[in-house]
């Protein structure tokens, strides 16, 4: 039997929903090395355009080389130290601290790596559909020499 809502409010169950950080969902996808868990996506809020959790890097921790597909993601860091390495061999790295945004395009093979060797690392993740899209990538050379690539921005100028 279903609840008849004709008499409630229209935005009650249709508006703003608040998700508790003591409530979200780890049955989304995982990459080695890192732990997801969902708090926006279709099936708990029906979103249609967008997927948002958090994830947390262990001290000393590396994902595993993985891409999103299409997606785009934005990754904040709420504490620690996320070290970003990206390109074909990850060749590319940057680091970013809390309070700073990560911007990862689509299709790009990267891996998190948590640079502290004491704290977990831990993020806030946002990803531009509604569920979340994880192809790991297991036949990445290791990198050589990486190349520095700096978090230059207003605030943080190049060297």
């Amino acid at each position: 039997m279903s609840e008849d809502h004709s008499h409630e409010p229209r935005w009650k169950h249709d508006g703003v929903r608040v998700i508790k950080g003591d409530r979200l969902d780890s049955n989304t996808a995982q990459t080695p090395g890192m732990f997801r868990q969902a708090a926006i996506n279709h099936a708990r809020v029906g979103a249609q355009k967008i997927w948002a959790g958090t994830v947390s890097i262990q001290p000393d921790a590396k994902t595993g080389v993985h891409h999103h597909g299409a997606l785009e993601s934005v990754i904040y860091v709420v504490s620690g130290k996320a070290r970003m390495r990206w390109g074909d061999r990850l060749e590319f790295v940057a680091e970013a601290g809390p309070g700073d945004f990560i911007f990862v395009p689509p299709y790009v093979p990267h891996q998190e790596i948590n640079a502290d060797p004491e704290q977990p690392l831990q993020c806030v993740l946002v990803r531009s559909d509604n569920e979340a899209v994880v192809v790991n990538i297991d036949d990445v050379e290791p990198v050589e020499k990486p190349e520095e690539v700096y978090w230059v921005d207003p605030i943080h100028k190049a060297p």
